[in-house]
């Protein structure tokens, strides 16, 4: 695997490193390399003094370039290691192209209208790369993919609800419109980042959706998977610890700094190795 692949993962200080920092070398140079894919990819859309034109012919590219890749034969070393990845491993191509469709999303979409339309997001930016891990950590029930597909939606609900601030200071709104007039809150609102009992509500009521997407997740997975997919229940462990947060501080998301820090990362990572390596 090439540093710089290993280095985007270790740099980003991100909970995916510390979760699948522990996985056999192979898999874990495997999920480093996919990681630096997601992480680029995210990077093409987030990267600031740049127009959308910009930022949308640079994806388009990057499309182009993961195309070309499947057959080796990209100018970028990064896509070319991804695509010996996904022969090595035999990862379903479709994940990869659905996650650039949700880069794209994010510059076509500052709002949603309802829930249906944030979850398409959530799966197109999130599930999708839990539906490429799971090939490489192996498994034996399909029960496996929905377990993906569940989980992803919940840590990227966890990721909004965490970010409102942020998204809110670069003109995205993710919160469903509906949600936000169901609960007598505003764009303006969020704008203005006007803590209030409305607000508390509507994030009370989002983070009651996010847990239930966590719980349908651990219901999807059937025992025999369970050890194969501890980097990923670790990674379902960190962000739970993340939405607990959020509740604990009682949705003030606009003036709290709400984070998991390293160690409790740590901590948490090799908690859930050691439970599953003693038990299976």
């Amino acid at each position: 695997m090439s540093d710089s692949a290993k280095e985007i993962a270790k740099n980003s200080k991100s909970s995916f490193y510390y979760a699948f920092n522990l996985l056999p070398v192979e898999k874990r140079d495997a999920m480093n390399t996919v990681y630096a894919f997601c992480r680029q990819s995210d990077d093409i859309v987030d990267k600031e003094n740049e127009t959308d034109d910009l930022k949308y012919e640079k994806l388009h590219k990057w499309t182009v370039e993961l195309d070309k890749a499947l057959r080796g034969h990209s100018e970028y070393a990064l896509l070319n290691k991804l695509g010996k990845t996904i022969r090595q491993f035999n990862i379903p191509i479709d994940p990869f192209f659905e996650l650039l469709k949700g880069m794209e999303m994010d510059l076509q979409v500052k709002r949603y209208l309802t829930f249906d339309d944030l979850k398409l997001y959530c799966y197109r930016v999130a599930s999708t790369v839990g539906l490429m891990c799971i090939e490489i950590f192996g498994y034996k029930h399909k029960s496996t993919k929905d377990f993906a597909v569940n989980l992803g939606i919940a840590l990227q609900l966890t990721n909004i609800l965490r970010d409102v601030k942020k998204d809110a200071l670069n003109g995205r709104v993710y919160l469903p419109q509906e949600d936000l007039a169901s609960f007598k809150y505003s764009d303006s609102d969020i704008a203005n980042l006007n803590y209030n009992e409305e607000f508390r509500r509507l994030m009370q009521f989002e983070t009651g959706r996010a847990e239930n997407y966590f719980r349908l997740a651990t219901m999807d997975l059937n025992l025999d998977d369970k050890y194969s997919m501890f980097a990923a229940r670790a990674m379902q462990h960190i962000y739970h610890k993340l939405l607990e947060k959020i509740i604990d501080a009682d949705y003030n998301v606009f003036n709290e700094n709400i984070r998991v820090s390293k160690i409790e990362k740590v901590g948490i990572a090799v908690g859930v190795w050691a439970k599953y390596s003693l038990v299976y």
